[in-house]
């Protein structure tokens, strides 16, 4: 039998649970055709390729990333960032930059909300600094901000302007009056005011950076999450990966969404999603996602808690409630859509099985909705084994177990959450082992130097729960000792089944992609050296020797 090309003398690991590992491969039309052993590649002809024992796995699959926000970060001026102690010091450097930069039409800042030790900064304040330009501050973690009146204005942004999601995404008021300060989704017409400006060129090259760096790390498919609120900007960067998909210019596979914010527009919601489905629906390219937000983060505390916050007492709320969830459900079950949501506190992740649970019961074997809980944070107990049973993926993001900001995380954890809590982040290996379908994802949100995008990092970090001086990262990531807890480490194997067929199973694509067998489009990635035995400090370095997307060798 004819092929393009065998290889022979490999240590494949093929991430199919029956058959794990073989030695030869042949390839015909961008497929595999065989996969075994010595005995039974006799039989192909073609270009032979003698890998010497060189390890071989599936390409990876990264299940929640964000593309479009990416394009939309690569030309942001993120600002001048601004380290204090305390509210009066942040005013004094700001005030400062305005003086020594005269007649600029807005002055961006990030700082970190702990930094203002309690204190919150009101439009006033900010009016003071600066009464005749836009002045707009972003919270280090991309989720709150801070705005002055003529910010205010520019968006029509009044006093009765209605909350997004009230408690989740809101504008923050004092007796009754706007104050300038808000969180999530309602910054984000603040933060990408000027993406409306960018060119096609300027789309075009930031997505060939991150086409090259897919290409030299050997990720073959992805979960584009998408941009809240921003649903305009995101369509424009899909337009551009459909033409260059329609180019030959796309090797990398995409499934997409469209991003619904306001639980009142649900209908409208599945509506456009059965509009983009339609529109961008190419070889690389498919939008068959409804992508939600049910909370927000830990370290401003608008994630949703079952167990409120230690020093606040508050337990943050959800977007949806499980009716509503199971609404949704039915919605999109109705189309035949998924749905993917950002979740990071236990209460959030909870509403989702309970809305589920729900919705499984009125179906029943009508129901064929893949859900995914993404992030993870924090799990109850309760709800472990539930995932499992309700068949829900449980997406993580492993370059964030060693604790996600560096240094001594654990103390800050400690003290928003309590030591028992905080003893429990992360708990992947423990939904792994319930028999949940865990996959993993960069979820970063600047292109830069794709650091953080890195696979090989994620592997690290899930396999270690640390970031050393070995770990190819920044500095500023590096954490003094491991994250607890040890029992959540998670095995190379794993890793990389998370990373591949678990990925393709959470995109609806696994009869195409993720494993390597017979019939399933060749993506495969040559390494020098058998991951399956390398330190699990530095693993972060690997990347393959050679890489194929559909029998083509990158």
């Amino acid at each position: 039998m004819k092929a393009d090309l065998v290889i022979k003398n490999a240590k494949i690991f093929t991430a199919d649970r029956d058959n794990s590992f073989a030695s030869c491969l042949a390839l015909k039309d961008g497929r595999f055709v065989y996969v075994g052993d010595e005995s039974g590649i006799s039989g192909y002809e073609g270009e032979v390729k003698d890998l010497e024992g060189r390890f071989v796995m599936p390409g990876i699959i990264d299940s929640h990333v964000h593309v479009t926000l990416g394009v939309a970060f690569e030309y942001m001026d993120m600002g001048v960032h601004i380290e204090c102690r305390g509210k009066e010091e942040a005013l004094r450097k700001m005030a400062e930059t305005v003086r020594t930069n005269p007649g600029l039409k807005t002055y961006r800042f990030m700082l970190e909300r702990k930094s203002l030790l309690g204190d919150d900064i009101t439009k006033e304040d900010l009016d003071g600094i600066c009464p005749d330009g836009e002045i707009f501050i972003l919270e280090e973690e991309c989720h709150s901000a801070w705005v002055n009146s003529k910010l205010l204005e520019r968006f029509h942004i009044t006093d009765d302007t209605p909350d997004i999601a009230p408690g989740l995404s809101y504008y923050v008021r004092k007796d009754g009056h706007v104050t300038g300060n808000m969180y999530e989704s309602t910054i984000m017409k603040f933060l990408f005011a000027e993406a409306a400006g960018l060119s096609v060129d300027n789309i075009h090259d930031a997505l060939v950076r991150w086409v090259d760096f897919c290409e030299k790390n050997g990720v073959s498919a992805v979960f584009d999450a998408g941009i809240p609120d921003c649903n305009e900007f995101h369509e424009r960067v899909y337009k551009e990966l459909r033409d260059m998909d329609r180019k030959g210019q796309l090797p990398i596979y995409i499934e997409g969404c469209y991003v619904c914010m306001q639980p009142g527009q649900i209908k409208e919601a599945v509506a456009e999603l059965k509009r983009l489905n339609l529109e961008y629906n190419t070889e690389h390219l498919k939008v068959r996602t409804l992508k939600m937000f049910m909370d927000g983060t830990l370290k401003i505390e608008t994630a949703a808690l079952v167990m409120p916050y230690e020093d606040t007492k508050k337990t943050g709320v959800t977007s949806l409630n499980k009716y509503e969830i199971a609404g949704v459900l039915k919605e999109l079950n109705r189309e035949g859509f998924d749905l993917h949501l950002h979740t990071v506190g236990e209460a959030a992740s909870r509403c989702v099985l309970d809305g589920v649970e729900l919705a499984r019961e009125e179906l029943k074997d009508d129901y064929n909705v893949k859900v995914t809980c993404a992030h993870l944070e924090i799990q109850d107990d309760g709800d472990i084994e539930r995932f499992a049973k309700l068949g829900v993926y449980a997406n993580y993001t492993p370059w964030w177990h060693a604790g996600n900001i560096g240094g001594d995380p654990h103390k800050t954890w400690v003290e928003l959450l309590g030591e028992e809590r905080a003893d429990k982040m992360y708990r992947c290996k423990t939904l792994w082992d319930s028999g949940a379908t865990v996959t993993w994802s960069s979820d970063e949100i600047y292109y830069e130097d794709f650091e953080t995008w890195n696979p090989y990092l994620g592997m690290e970090v899930g396999m270690t729960r640390n970031i050393t001086e070995k770990t190819k990262a920044h500095e500023w990531h590096r954490t003094d000792t491991a994250f607890p807890s040890e029992s959540e480490r998670m095995s190379v194997e794993e890793m990389i089944l998370g990373y591949t067929i678990n990925g393709a199973k959470q995109l609806g694509i696994e009869a195409r992609k993720g494993s390597i067998g017979v019939g399933k489009d060749a993506d495969f990635l040559v390494f020098d050296n058998d991951l399956l035995k390398a330190e699990h400090e530095g693993f972060s370095y690997n990347q393959p020797k050679e890489v194929y997307f559909c029998g083509k060798k990158i």
